[in-house]
């Protein structure tokens, strides 16, 4: 398949500077307050048994934030309404979403970006990628757990080293404080060349959906020098 890089491709790897992107997800309670450090991306969970799950006014947010609505086995006006209403930008699809879902909801809504999410514990056939290579824009792996998404605790990222695409993937699945040095050694191996993003979640919280500030500073920091 095309989409799968040479030995030569995956030799290149990252230099240890590229800077991942951050996107803070669950976003509920202080969202003015986390937009104010200015991460790339803000997370919106619309599954509604999500203790996150969000249902009140979107506050303003700097035009640099970009704004992800969070899915579960949605109906497509379900998801359409929410691109509307609260003016997303991505959605991220953490069901069991097919590809030909993804290519209705691309074709109705075409500027938007699409992640679809893959969970992961011991181990991952990544062929389950490839018939999603030509309907998302990126994917999200996380670890996989009870609950959808917040488990809690991180997968074991050397099995990326089996990663046989070129569309960049957010990193995911209970990532925090202590992940700073496993995310700049992370950033060293050639399996980190396409990931785009650090998502990060439970692990920033005092509750659910009210954001440790200071916290999420350091690590924003932390990943960035």
């Amino acid at each position: 398949m095309d989409y799968y890089y040479s030995n030569s491709d995956k030799d290149k790897g990252q230099d240890g500077n590229h800077p991942f992107r951050l996107k803070v997800c669950g976003m509920n309670k202080n969202t003015t307050e986390v937009a104010a450090l200015k991460p790339d991306y803000l997370g919106f969970i619309f599954w509604k048994p999500s203790k996150r799950h969000f249902n009140t006014a979107m506050p303003h947010l700097p035009h640099s934030v970009k704004k992800v609505g969070v899915f579960v086995n949605a109906e497509l006006d379900e998801i359409k309404s929410a691109v509307e209403l609260y003016g997303l930008l991505l959605v991220q699809l953490h069901g069991k979403e097919n590809p030909a879902f993804c290519k209705a909801l691309k074709k109705e809504v075409p500027q938007l970006k699409i992640i679809k999410v893959f969970s992961i514990k011991d181990n991952f056939d990544f062929n389950e990628l490839l018939p999603f290579e030509s309907v998302c824009d990126f994917y999200l792996f996380d670890t996989k757990g009870k609950l959808p998404g917040g488990n809690g605790y991180t997968f074991n990222w050397n099995l990326l080293e089996n990663y046989p695409s070129t569309k960049p993937y957010f990193l995911s699945g209970g990532i925090g404080l202590n992940e700073i040095a496993s995310i700049k050694e992370f950033a060293k191996r050639p399996e980190s060349k396409y990931c785009h993003a650090i998502d990060v979640n439970s692990k920033f919280e005092i509750e659910p959906g009210l954001k440790h500030i200071g916290k999420l500073e350091k690590f924003k920091n932390g990943i960035s020098n």
